[in-house]
C-alpha cells in the first residue's frame, strides 16, 4: 500500500517551481487585463459624455430654429 501511495504522489521536483512560474505569469496577465478594462471603461465614459453633449447641442440648435422670429 505504501508503494502505491508513493507512486501516486508526484515525485517531479520541478513541478512546484513550474506551477509557481505559471501562477506568476497568469497573475501578471490578469493585472494587465484589469488595467485594460479600467482604461477602456474610462475611455467609454469619456466618449459617452462627449456624445451626450453633442446631442444636447444639436437639440438646443433645433429648438432655436423652431422659435418664431
Amino acid at each position: 500500500m505504501a508503494k502505491a501511495l508513493i507512486g501516486y504522489m508526484n515525485s517531479d521536483l520541478r513541478t512546484p517551481a513550474r506551477l509557481v512560474a505559471e501562477n506568476d505569469r497568469l497573475r501578471a496577465r490578469v493585472g494587465e487585463l484589469e488595467a485594460l478594462v479600467l482604461r477602456l471603461t474610462e475611455e467609454n465614459d469619456r466618449l459617452t459624455a462627449a456624445q451626450a453633449a453633442t446631442l444636447l447641442d444639436i437639440e438646443a440648435a433645433s429648438m432655436q430654429e423652431m422659435q418664431p422670429a
